[in-house]
Formats: C-alpha cells, structure tokens, sequence
C-alpha cells in the first residue's frame, strides 16, 4: 500500500510550517485572537526573541474549560459556522488551525477563565494535553509558548539572528497597534520595556509612538466615505520619505494586509511629489462590507481579494491627491535645538526595518531626534553645463509650441483641466521678487515672508512637465508616416514576445514589420510620438509588453513628458537676467502642483524672516 493517512501530530506539524514561519507568526496568532477576545489590553513579553518563550497576556472574554481544549484541536474555531460564514469574515481568526499548530511545536501553557469562577490551566506537549489543573479567576486569557521548535530542529536552522527575528515581532506589534489604535499594548524582550501605547483610540497618538513625535508633526489627516468604502488615516508629506515601502500600513476592516496593488494606488496619489526611490509613511484604515473582501487567500491571512478593487485603488489615488492640492508644500528650513533628555519612557519607535539592532530604551526627546536624520530627504546631484540658453528661447524652441502664445505655457498646464487648481497653486505660492542667483543655480527671492531658494532645473522641469503633460494627454489618433523607416534589432526574448502581442501593438498605432530574424522596420508611429524621442518610446513600448504583457499608453505619455521636460529645461550654472528670474518665478506658480519637479525633487526652500533673525541673534 503506497497511500496511507497521516496522523494528526504529523498533519499538525506540516500546518504549523505554514502558519508558523518564525517567533512573529506565533505573536501574530496569539495576539490577533486575544483582540478577537474583545480585549482592551494585550501584553507581550518575549525571551530571546521568541524563541525561549512568548507569552501573551489579555483581559479579553476568556474561555470555559469544555472550550479551552477543544481550541487546541484541529481546524477548531468559533468564528466560522457554516459555509456562508466565510463570505462575511469581521474577526482576525477563522481558519481554525492556529492554535494547534503553535502546540504542536511548542511546550505550551494556557490559563483562561470568562471570570465568573474559577479558570481553567492546561500543559500541551507537541500538541498533547499533559496537564490539567484549575487557574485564578481573573477574566481573560494568558498563553506561554517556550521552546519554540523544541521537536524541529530542522527550523531553528532558518531562523535569523536574534535582532532580526526581534525586529518582525516590532514591526507586527507597529502594525496591529496602528490598526487598533483602541487597544492598550504593552510589550517587553528580556524584561526590559519594548514597546506601549495608550490605547486611547487616536490614531495620531500611536503613529507618535511608533514613529516619532516629529513624523507625526508632519502627518496629514485624510478621510473618504462612499457607499462602499470608508477611509481614514494619515499621510506624510513629501518631505518625509523613506527608502522602503514597508513605512506603508494598510488595514482592511481592522486587518494589516499587504498589497501591492494597493500600495501602487499610494504611490500614484503622491504622483510627482516623492523623490525617485523613495516611499512615503501612511497608514490608511479602510471599512467595508465583509462580503467585498475575501481574506481567505493565504495561510497568514496577510493577503486578501477585493471585489471592487479598481474603484478602491481610484479613490484612494484621488484622495491623497486632493489632500495635497489643498496645502503648501513649500519645506521650511529650521534650526535645529539639542534634545533634552528630561526623563526615561519607553522606546516606542522600533524601525521597520528589522536587519538593525534594537536599541535601548531612550527619553522622548532624544527618540524624537533619533527620526530628524530619517526626514532629510536625498537630493540629487546638479546637471552638468550646458550650453547658454534664455528662458524664452528654450520655452520656444519646441517645434510643438510654435503656434502657442508666449504666456500660455503657464495658463494652459493644468493636468485636470480645472482652472480651480491652477488658482489655488497661485494662493499656495506667494508672489516672490527675484534678488540674485547662487551659482547660476539656485535663484534667491524674497517676499514680506522671509528668503527663498528656487531650484531652476527643477522649477522648469515642473513648468515644461505639465505642458507637456497636458498636449500629450488627448492626442488625436493619427498615424505619421515616416520618410526614413526606423529599423529595431532587438533580442530573441524581445522578438518573441513583439510577434505574441502584434495585434495589440497594433492597437496604439505601431506596426512592427519583420525584416529577417531579429530585425524590425517601422514604417510609421502615432502622431503623438514627440520629436526626438521616438526610438526611445518605441523601446518603453516593447519593455512594458515584455513586464506587463500590455501597453500602458498612459504610462507611456507620463515618461515622455518627464523626459522631454528633463531634456530641454535650464541647467544648472546658467546664468539668468532679472526678467527671466521673474518670467520662471511666475509660470511656476500658475502650474498645478509647483513644489516638486517630476522626478519628486523640491523646487522651493524657505527661510522665514524670524529664522533669519534668529540666525544673526536679532532676536534670542
């Protein structure tokens, strides 16, 4: 006989490696039951990052003695009833297996009583009852899980050093406080204070705590609500970046989910405002219908399926954009004080990142300083000379302006078409009177507000961007034929997939002819296709039918207005008269968003008047 059935010790541990990946999968189980307990309080205390001991403790429902064994047998719960139970999941747990497999790797010890008499204590062993005896009174649920994979060894050869296996249990307990900002979390490694919030419900409150005081300054709330969907949390401004996405928290109903379609709606609402490699902070909280989601996609439970996915990731792209066309996003330039360290509190900003090594507990001032080098966001470097050039010659030059009016590149460049935003801009950015220029790079300004530096690459890169942007967004769907055919070598992989996807080449206007092998000849491009840039579209083209296996023609507009505008704007250490500091100064403020260049750069640096004072001790 080849086939036979597994027995439930076995079966229990092949669960277990998928619901229980690393000391942080054991938390995660443990705690998100204890919040499906109604728990207003959960504490953690972990040994040797989990893998001596984790114990969690709460003041939740508790659970009878009849319950509290029956919990640890498989696929046991008491979420799910029926079938239908599965398309209206509103608790964390369901799936039943949790609890099980953490027993069936572990020395596990549960005392639990509903508070009306005396509790319940159990001992398991690899899964077995070992032990039963009555515990205290006391309403709630206390688990000790030690020796984790005490009877696989096999694991604990995967686990990584100590400090990165604590770092994800950081960054868990960072994000289930971020999505129950209600709950009172307490955590500790060794004995030493790891992590506190307050659990008073503001959400504010807790990304202080996990981010720093001086993140959360720069916070910006947002909320939408819809027939689907109700959304609330906070954004960070530009300014404040980081170089992974994981500073993005986005929670379903309560439930941390990782999503990249999700995180890519994000990213799109920043739109130009974010530096190239760079992330923003955000912790958005979404409520829906249970029925519009299904969380049943994945052994975690951290990947999950909408249902209205398209709309979601529109409003959500539409939301974060409008927040930041209602505010100026001009960035201050700050002195900076020394912190003073008055007193001892927990460190509550234990970072994302979970290779680096857990520092100890600091005062609240120095943990606020601790964020200060984080926020300083990368600049890139300055463009090479080029030749001399005016602003106007270059705002001319184009064979695609010709027919426009010199003024009109400032009042025609708003990407929605709505004059409403071109207005605010203008209220967003004061009126500034050019005084000077700093290396033939930087124009200084000034107004009744203080001292401002404009970059001028990038002030024109946004001017000539959204002009660009504007005519290459309703092009008419015209072919130009070419008097040269334009002929392609491309590789096998390339010409492969240029044959799969011919007819939806086709579509936008390309016509890929063959011409022997691994050579193509295009005989003629859409008329949108901007002089000078046409080979280089095409490729975009044949790399996005190749990563995508579709054509993004908007997409594939957005990249060439940026490096039409990156092409053919004013370099750095080119000198420019006063009439063209002002012409530039103007058009910046009639554009759309005027704080970043395209590539998410700053444009604009201020120094108030009582900043300046300061610095020359005016005023103490």
């Amino acid at each position: 006989m080849k086939i036979v059935q597994m027995s439930d010790a076995l079966a229990n541990k092949i669960a277990a490696g998928e619901v229980v990946e690393r000391p942080a999968s054991v938390v995660k189980e443990l705690v998100e039951n204890s919040i499906d307990a109604n728990s207003t309080w959960i504490k953690v205390d972990i040994l040797e990052a989990g893998l001596e001991q984790i114990k969690v403790i709460d003041n939740g429902g508790g659970m009878s003695e009849e319950d509290s064994e029956r919990a640890f047998l498989p696929h046991a719960t008491s979420k799910i009833k029926s079938e239908s139970d599965l398309f209206h999941v509103k608790t964390l747990g369901f799936r039943g297996e949790a609890l099980a497999s953490i027993a069936s790797v572990s020395k596990l010890t549960i005392q639990t009583s509903e508070g009306k008499e005396a509790g319940t204590c159990l001992v398991l062993e690899g899964g077995k009852i070992i032990d039963r005896k009555k515990s205290d009174a006391r309403k709630g649920t206390e688990i000790t899980v030690d020796h984790l994979f005490f009877n696989t060894p096999a694991r604990l050869k995967y686990m990584k050093s100590l400090h990165t296996e604590l770092g994800h249990i950081t960054d868990l307990l960072n994000r289930l406080a971020l999505s129950h900002p209600n709950i009172r979390f307490e955590a500790t490694h060794n004995g030493k204070g790891l992590f506190k919030t307050a659990g008073t419900g503001d959400l504010l409150h807790v990304v202080s705590q996990v981010y720093g005081m001086n993140v959360a300054k720069n916070m910006l709330p947002v909320s939408e609500n819809t027939l689907d969907f109700q959304i609330e949390g906070y954004i960070a401004k530009p300014e404040v970046t980081r170089a992974s996405k994981n500073y993005i928290s986005t929670i379903i109903n309560g439930r941390y989910i990782k999503s990249i379609p999700l995180n890519q709606a994000i990213i799109r609402g920043y739109h130009t405002l974010l530096p190239i490699g760079r992330s923003p902070i955000v912790v958005l909280s979404i409520k829906m219908d249970p029925i519009l989601v299904d969380v049943n996609v994945h052994p975690t439970k951290l990947e999950v399926r909408f249902s209205k996915d398209k709309e979601l990731f529109t409003l959500i792209e539409e939301l974060i954009r409008n927040k930041f066309r209602e505010i100026t996003l001009i960035p201050e330039m700050e002195q900076r004080q020394k912190p003073k360290i008055k007193e001892k509190s927990y460190q509550h900003t234990m970072n994302f990142e979970s290779s680096k090594a857990v520092a100890e507990p600091t005062g609240n001032q120095l943990n606020e300083n601790m964020h200060i080098n984080e926020e300083k966001t990368e600049r890139e470097s300055a463009e090479e000379p080029v030749p001399a050039t005016t602003v106007e010659a270059s705002l001319q030059s184009e064979p695609e302006e010709k027919e426009i009016d010199d003024h009109s590149v400032s009042k025609d460049t708003d990407i929605q078409s709505d004059e409403e935003y071109a207005n605010s801009s203008k209220q967003r950015v004061p009126a500034m009177y050019p005084i000077g220029q700093l290396q033939g790079t930087y124009i200084l300004a000034q107004n009744e507000n203080g001292l401002y530096m404009i970059d001028q690459h990038a002030a024109q890169e946004r001017v000539k961007y959204e002009f660009f942007k504007e005519k290459l967004g309703k092009p008419v769907n015209v072919s130009q034929e070419l008097l040269l055919p334009m002929t392609f070598e491309f590789s096998k992989q390339e010409a492969i997939f240029i044959e799969q996807y011919k007819e939806e080449l086709e579509k936008v206007g390309l016509f890929f002819e063959n011409f022997g092998s691994q050579t193509y000849v295009i005989r003629s491009h859409p008329n949108w296709f901007p002089n000078g840039f046409e080979e280089e579209i095409i490729r975009e083209m044949v790399e996005q039918i190749i990563n995508e296996e579709k054509v993004n023609i908007e997409a594939i507009r957005e990249e060439a207005a940026i490096l039409m505008s990156c092409k053919r704007s004013i370099k750095a250490n080119h000198y420019l008269n006063q009439d063209e500091m002002f012409r530039l100064l103007e058009d910046l403020r009639n554009t759309t968003d005027p704080f970043t260049c395209p590539h998410g750069r700053p444009i604009i640096v201020h120094f108030s008047t009582y900043e300046l004072e300061k610095m020359f001790k005016r005023i103490m």
